[in-house]
């Protein structure tokens, strides 16, 4: 066992018993890099990659290989789901040398950290016209003993390369206005796949993130295209196999443009984006389709994917017992013997056939609707439902009795920050107790585990053990949580934390020109400082930044949170002019700052049916562009959330203050005079 088998990780200890004699990124590998003027090979990659298990089961379980990987270099393997900052430097190097980039990613660096060359999968034997992995790691060898002067050009060249001040693109602020947001959700519906949904062909993934600003862009404009691009979408996906038919949640993608076929590992990061969107488009259109798969995602992740502790974990894997998918795929055979009298319903109704739909087994999708397979059977709909609903429980019972794919147990605060914000809001819009309880439960696990004897944020948590600085994604995500959290109890903790952590980031991870790094001040040195402003997989920490800090300036009056984020988004103009598809949350950000948000105060005791009529207009319909804070009791003073101060029944009613760009309204004590003012458009 090498020294992997010391780390929390699960995808490091995956590589614990490898021939190869690994070091977790730390000091004690670039001191030794050092010591013995060896360069670095670094690893990167994370549990649920599919090819990065193949590469580690072709060469860094290969004798031969390791052996040649143990004599010429310092090894140091890194889950890229724990360090971001480590994977984001050196896949820029990877981008830059290769012109393309992805897991596992393979980067060769100079003693000190620099890299010089690098690539992505490399194959035991020479293949796919790629050279095998033990050719490179010679040449790359040969090339640092011999040609060291070409070494060191190349990793200067990079590493000033990688330190650049900024995009270099920019922008006016005047510019954050509503011509920019018209045309950024017309560029974005240009690459609208209006057969299928989504956006481009395969592969295809889902993009809530664009998807969330298109709803918004319905919301502002009354365009009903941006609403018909969202909702084709997503009812394509849900009925796709991207989406667990039985046990519910989203697989990473679809390696078709059809939803058919996906990658099958699960990540928390898109089912808590996922869920929260579904939410959305239900509020938007009323449609129980929507409201159904929002909830099968939450209540997925709370059977499969929670803690005792009430934390959710990362991942679950593609593979299991060595094969991508096998967990999830059926014979017509299976359904025939399982379901016997509902197997011709199940077999109609997800286009089981002989043949199969994935390597000759069948990926369980819905490619017709409801009534037409109803009347290709001769049966009712309520028979069709009936039948399916008994299958699923059939199947989802049979299939707990297969191997299970790898499952990923660490905890991750920005990931279940997203997830926290899904579950908060969902509890509030669908009542749901439990919902409640259970965001109560990750909000106090994140508060109590997360957070440094210093007040500042942990990263990552695994067998009770916290570590690794946050960044601003776990800053970013975690504070929209926590407002979530505060909107749906209206205990005043989860505020005061979200505001606590957000004067942290400025005061921590402001960059002098705007916006924010996504590391703090402090941070162990790299050879570069990084600062993403763009959406990848997970929303970018600058746009999460900028929505929070709006909302928190509406809830403070603070003009250094409306400035912050004014700053950040400033920066990114013309880039959202040239790349909207790269940038929905920022987009989304712009959007509340665009319309302005309603500030929603109340007074009076949730308990009461005169304020629950209240807070069900507030909270029932989609307002992205809305803050919500209570009183139980009148406030005759300043207020903690100065949103609330001075405010007062009035004639012993609950009460409601509605405020928009700095000017209040008469406060009103109906729900219909509150559906009014909320349903006026922002001037």
């Amino acid at each position: 066992m090498n020294r992997l088998q010391h780390e929390t990780s699960p995808y490091l200890v995956q590589h614990a018993e490898n021939p190869v004699d690994w070091y977790a990124w730390g000091e004690e590998a670039l001191q030794r890099a050092q010591a013995e003027d060896k360069p670095i090979l670094l690893s990167v990659g994370y549990s649920a990659c599919h090819w990065c298990h193949v590469m580690a089961h072709e060469s860094f379980e290969h004798g031969p290989t390791a052996t040649i990987m143990n004599a010429e270099f310092i090894n140091i393997k890194v889950d890229r789901e724990e360090r971001p900052d480590v994977d984001d430097i050196y896949m820029q190097a990877v981008v830059a040398l290769s012109g393309h980039g992805g897991w596992p990613m393979t980067v060769f660096l100079t003693s000190d950290g620099r890299p010089f060359y690098g690539g992505t999968y490399y194959p035991r034997e020479p293949r796919y016209g790629m050279p095998a992995f033990r050719q490179v790691l010679v040449g790359v060898a040969d090339a640092y003993r011999n040609r060291r002067q070409q070494v060191e050009e190349s990793a200067q060249q990079l590493t000033v390369a990688l330190n650049r001040e900024f995009l270099g693109i920019g922008g006016l602020q005047s510019d954050l206005n509503v011509e920019l947001l018209t045309a950024a959700y017309q560029g974005i519906g240009q690459n609208f796949d209006r057969q299928h949904g989504g956006f481009g062909g395969a592969p295809k993934f889902p993009q809530p993130m664009n998807l969330e600003f298109l709803l918004r862009a319905h919301l502002r404009s009354g365009d009903p295209a941006p609403l018909n691009w969202v909702t084709h979408t997503l009812k394509q996906m849900a009925r796709g196999g991207i989406y667990d038919q039985l046990g519910g949640g989203f697989h990473r993608y679809s390696v078709d443009a059809i939803w058919l076929v996906p990658h099958f590992e699960k990540m928390l990061y898109d089912n808590a984006q996922l869920s929260r969107l579904y939410l959305h488009a239900y509020q938007v259109t009323g449609d129980d389709f929507f409201k159904t798969i929002a909830t099968e995602i939450v209540d997925y992740e709370l059977r499969e994917m929670t803690s005792p502790e009430g934390a959710f974990y990362s991942t679950t894997d593609a593979d299991s017992e060595g094969e991508e998918g096998k967990f999830f795929v059926w014979s017509k055979a299976e359904l025939e013997e399982l379901l016997g009298a509902d197997a011709p319903a199940a077999i109609e109704n997800w286009g089981v056939s002989s043949g199969g739909n994935f390597e000759g087994h069948n990926i369980l999708n819905v490619p017709n609707d409801e009534d037409v397979v109803a009347e290709r059977l001769g049966i009712s709909l309520d028979a069709l439902r009936m039948s399916i609903s008994t299958a699923k429980d059939i199947l989802y019972a049979a299939r707990t009795q297969r191997v299970a794919p790898g499952l990923d147990d660490k905890i991750l605060t920005g990931w279940n920050g997203m997830m926290l914000a899904s579950l908060a809001e969902a509890a509030r819009v669908l009542k749901r107790k439990d919902y409640r309880e259970a965001a109560i439960k990750n909000g106090d696990f994140l508060l109590r585990e997360m957070v440094a004897a210093d007040g500042r944020l942990y990263r990552t948590h695994k067998n009770g053990l916290s570590k690794i600085n946050a960044t601003l994604e776990d800053y970013g995500c975690l504070i929209d949580g926590l407002l979530e959290l505060y909107q749906t109890t209206f205990d005043e903790r989860w505020f005061a934390e979200a505001r606590r952590l957000t004067d942290h980031v400025l005061a921590h991870f402001a960059a002098p020109d705007g916006g924010f790094f996504d590391t703090s001040d402090d941070h162990e040195k790299l050879i570069a400082r990084p600062r993403n402003m763009q959406d990848n997989a997970v929303p970018s920490g600058n746009a999460m930044m900028a929505k929070s800090l709006i909302r928190l300036a509406a809830y403070t009056g603070d003009a250094r949170y409306d400035e912050a984020a004014r700053g950040t988004l400033g920066l990114l103009t013309e880039a959202l002019k040239q790349y909207p598809q790269a940038f929905g949350e920022a987009l989304s950000a712009v959007d509340m700052l665009v319309d302005g948000l309603a500030e929603v105060a109340l007074v009076g005791s949730p308990d009461l049916p005169a304020t629950q009529a209240l807070l069900d207009v507030v909270v029932t319909p989609y307002r992205p562009n809305q803050i919500i804070a209570l009183s139980e009791v009148d406030v005759t003073d300043e207020a903690s959330i100065p949103l609330l101060s001075y405010r007062t029944q009035r004639e012993g009613q609950p009460t409601a203050y509605v405020c928009r760009h700095f000017v209040c309204a008469n406060p009103v004590t109906s729900a219909e005079a509150l559906a009014t003012l909320l349903g006026q458009k922002p001037s």
